[in-house]
C-alpha cells in the first residue's frame, strides 16, 4: 500500500517522531517494524502511516524539521481515531521512503 508518514528530518536520514526516534532511515530502502514499547505511548506496533498528509494533533508548521513523505508499507492493520488526529491510521509490518513530499502550510 501507498501513505504519508510524518517524520523528523535529520542530517543523517529520516527519523520517526517518538517510537524509536533514533532510528535513522533513508529512502528506497525497506524497513521492518521494530517494537519499542515507549512510556507515555500507547502500544500500536507497526509503523504508523496515513492515507493523506493530515495529522492535526501533530506541529506541522514550517518551523520545525517535520517532512511528510510519500511511503510504501505492508498493510497489518487499521486503526480509526478521531478527525483531529487525521482519522485513519494504518499499522504497517514494513515501510519504505519514497519521496519526501511538498506541504502545504495553511
Amino acid at each position: 500500500m501507498v501513505g504519508y508518514k510524518l517524520f523528523r528530518k535529520m542530517k543523517d536520514g529520516y527519523a520517526p517522531l517518538f517510537i524509536n526516534k533514533s532510528q535513522r532511515l533513508q529512502e528506497g530502502v525497506e524497513y521492518a517494524f521494530e517494537d519499542k514499547p515507549t512510556k507515555g505511548f500507547a502500544h500500536r506496533p507497526g509503523w504508523h502511516v496515513c492515507s493523506k498528509m493530515d495529522a492535526p494533533h501533530l506541529k506541522q508548521g514550517e518551523d520545525t524539521n517535520r517532512v511528510w513523505c510519500k511511503v510504501e508499507f505492508t498493510h497489518m492493520q487499521t486503526v480509526k481515531r478521531p478527525a483531529s488526529q487525521g482519522g485513519v491510521w494504518y499499522l504497517g509490518s514494513t515501510i519504505k521512503i519514497i519521496k519526501e513530499e511538498k506541504y502545504v502550510y495553511n
